[in-house]
């Protein structure tokens, strides 16, 4: 089991006032948010549990359930994820700080800023375009 810390008032807000967004949102928002970004959530439940959300099941991949992890995570009012992680390796996040750019993310995990790319893809379809990042936001950082 793993448990990821998210910053809980940074995210994408499933609601339409602050006051809304102080709460963790519910199951089938954040459900709703998966399916909206096109990831297969099939074999997956969520559970919300004050302001973790708890992922359980096997995803139909390793690289899936990190991005449902991702995407439950970095909503408005989710503190943490707890989740098993399928595969061999636990999955490898960075939380985005002020001034970080992809380029710099790679040279810092990967070992080299021109691999920014990669980076890219793996939170795709989160991410829409490569400058598109802000802080607080958890990124999924890819395998070698």
């Amino acid at each position: 089991m793993g448990l990821w810390s998210f910053v809980k008032d940074a995210g994408k807000s499933l609601f339409g006032s602050k006051a809304e967004a102080a709460t963790a949102p519910d199951e089938a928002a954040l459900m709703q948010e998966v399916e909206a970004l096109g990831l297969d959530a099939s074999g997956v439940d969520i559970k919300v549990e004050g302001d973790k959300v708890v992922v359980k099941g096997a995803a139909v991949s390793p690289e899936v359930k990190e991005k449902i992890i991702l995407a439950v995570g970095n909503v408005e009012g989710v503190a943490t994820v707890e989740a098993d992680h399928d595969g061999d390796a636990a999955p490898v996040f960075h939380t985005v700080v002020k001034g970080d750019t992809l380029s710099a993310i790679a040279k810092k995990t990967l070992g080299n800023a021109n691999r920014y790319p990669e980076i890219f893809e793996a939170n795709k379809p989160m991410l829409t375009h490569p400058d598109k990042i802000y802080p607080g936001q958890v990124l999924r950082i890819p395998k070698a």
